[in-house]
Parts: C-alpha cells; sequence; structure tokens
C-alpha cells in the first residue's frame, strides 16, 4: 500500500508541474512523461538536499531559502529532463505556484514519511 501511496504522490505531482507549465510564462512540459520524469528528479534532489543540508534548505523547506533551492531544482532539473524548458524567472514563478499549491495539497517528503512511520511503530 505504502508504494501505491507514491505512485500517487508522483502523479500529482506531474500533474501540478502539467498545470504550472500551463499557467507560468517561460515554463514549459512537454507532456505527462517529461512531468513525470520532472516530478521524480526534482523529488531526487529534494531528497539529497535534504540528506546533506537539513530540512530547511530543501525545496520542501518553508521560508525564502527552500523557495529559492525550490526554483534551483526546478531549474537545474531542465538540463536531466528532456521536453522542459525553464527560464530563471520561469523557475522564479514555478517555485512561487507551486509553493502555493503545496498549502493546499500538502505533499511530504521521503524523509518526512520514514519519520511518520517510525513514530506510528
Amino acid at each position: 500500500m505504502q508504494f501505491l501511496g507514491h505512485v500517487v504522490r508522483f502523479i500529482v505531482a506531474a500533474l501540478v508541474l502539467m498545470v504550472v507549465g500551463w499557467i507560468v510564462p517561460q515554463f514549459t512540459v512537454g507532456g505527462f512523461g517529461s512531468a513525470l520524469l520532472l516530478a521524480l528528479v526534482i523529488a531526487l534532489f529534494g531528497w539529497a538536499i535534504e540528506g546533506i543540508f537539513g530540512k530547511k534548505v530543501t525545496p520542501f523547506g518553508r521560508g525564502i531559502v527552500g523557495f529559492l533551492v525550490s526554483a534551483l531544482v526546478i531549474y537545474l532539473a531542465q538540463f536531466i529532463v528532456g521536453g522542459v524548458s525553464v527560464s530563471v524567472l520561469g523557475a522564479l514563478l514555478a517555485a512561487l505556484v507551486i509553493g502555493i499549491i503545496d498549502l493546499f495539497i500538502p505533499i511530504s517528503t521521503p524523509f518526512e514519511a520514514g519519520k511518520n512511520r517510525r513514530k506510528n511503530s
């Protein structure tokens, strides 16, 4: 059941990225496959950054540092995922829109999910 939760979370993240690509100028996603791969790359970057620097510096953290790191991760992910084109302004606007959407549809990070499992055990 946990695997299904991760799959649903990536599908929702990909849909959010497609909506952001439709709303934000200078941020384009080629299709659902590119959005799904972009969601995976963003999650992996976020996981690595969170592991190295802690939660406050990650794309999932709140505040200006988390916002800027989120924009940087989105900008860098375009070089890994084909069909994605992002300018610096587009990355900043996308990070803002994703942050606003995250207020209404929160998505936990892999570290948070592991902590919650350990607390419940």
